[in-house]
């Protein structure tokens, strides 16, 4: 995983960290590449040249491997775009044209700054994470915080997920594990009184990250919805440009809900980017493809296992030739 330096503002050295583990994004992904290569794979074997029924066969795979119909067929449109300017319509060549493609569905949301190249400016750094029960969302936190931390980076939670006593304890452990600081109310508290008391502790001891985790709320849920936007305020009252970020965690299993999750909390907060977990165990990571396609909404991270160290910042490149590796 790619490590290098540079000189913050108040003169801190930091290392700026990206987790990615080429081998473990690969086997975590094994389950989707079954599913979405394995087809594309079939469909080509065999022929020496590809004509235009092949690649109607191409866009019936990837239509049936959670990509989805309208980013399947703008992908093979390109596809046969580009073969028209090519002599070689090999397998081989096709393949190639194919994961490229697919590579630019991933990158057309992926032009702007990470946290790391932010931090220097904005000093804390305030992430606020939503997200359905289950999606994986307390985890989530618990790894970020570590990978914050391993850049060197100090790190506070707010556990403003005050409906479920659980949610708390769960918290509390992963902010252990990570070795980072967290501020936590009693079961029932107002959640923006914590995200409040969280920014003031940040303000106080120089913290470079905040993140704040928020109740499990059900996307059609509007008056938990609106508890989202009274945070928002209370976060922008205490410091005028919080949150920098605002992540929405899905979970891979849930494949096109996932999608129906991202366009019912836009309503509500102005989401920066999406982390997808469990891909490790699901073969929907093709929805992807569908996310970054249709929404304008980046991926910033996937869960790709269950340690510390198991989530990943996103790279659609590496992403797409993990699957055809």
């Amino acid at each position: 995983m790619p490590i290098a330096d540079t000189n913050l503002s108040n003169g801190k050295r930091m290392k700026l960290f990206k987790n990615l583990d080429f081998n473990k994004l690969k086997n975590g992904l094994s389950k989707t590449r079954n599913k979405i290569v394995t087809k594309i794979n079939e469909t080509v074997t065999g022929k020496a040249k590809l004509d235009d029924a092949t690649l109607e066969e191409l866009e019936e795979s990837l239509i049936s491997s959670d990509i989805g119909v309208e980013t399947a067929l703008k992908v093979i449109e390109e596809t046969r775009t580009a073969l028209k300017s090519e002599s070689d319509r090999s397998s081989i060549n096709v393949i190639d044209i194919l994961k490229r493609e697919l590579t630019n569905t991933l990158e057309h949301q992926q032009n702007y700054k990470t946290e790391y190249e932010l931090v220097e400016k904005y000093k804390p750094y305030v992430i606020l994470i939503v997200g359905v029960n289950g999606a994986g969302k307390t985890t989530t936190i618990g790894k970020l915080a570590h990978n914050y931390k391993k850049a060197g980076l100090s790190v506070i939670i707010g556990s403003a997920d005050t409906f479920r006593a659980a949610a708390n304890e769960q918290l509390e452990i992963w902010a252990e594990r990570a070795g980072v600081q967290l501020v936590q109310r009693e079961h029932g508290a107002d959640p923006s009184s914590v995200a409040f008391e969280t920014i003031i502790k940040a303000k106080n001891i120089k913290a470079d990250i905040v993140i704040i985790d928020t109740a499990g709320r059900l996307h059609t849920k509007n008056n938990l919805m609106e508890e989202l936007k009274k945070i928002n305020k209370v976060l922008s009252k205490v410091i005028d440009y919080a949150p920098n970020e605002t992540f929405l965690v899905v979970d891979g299993n849930t494949g096109q809900n996932a999608i129906v999750q991202a366009k019912e909390f836009s309503k509500f907060v102005n989401l920066t980017g999406l982390i997808v977990t469990k891909l490790d165990g699901t073969a929907k990571g093709g929805m992807i493809f569908q996310i970054c396609a249709e929404q304008n909404i980046p991926v910033r991270y996937i869960g790709v296992g269950e340690g510390i160290d198991d989530l990943q910042t996103f790279v659609p490149e590496e992403y797409v030739k993990a699957l055809f590796n």
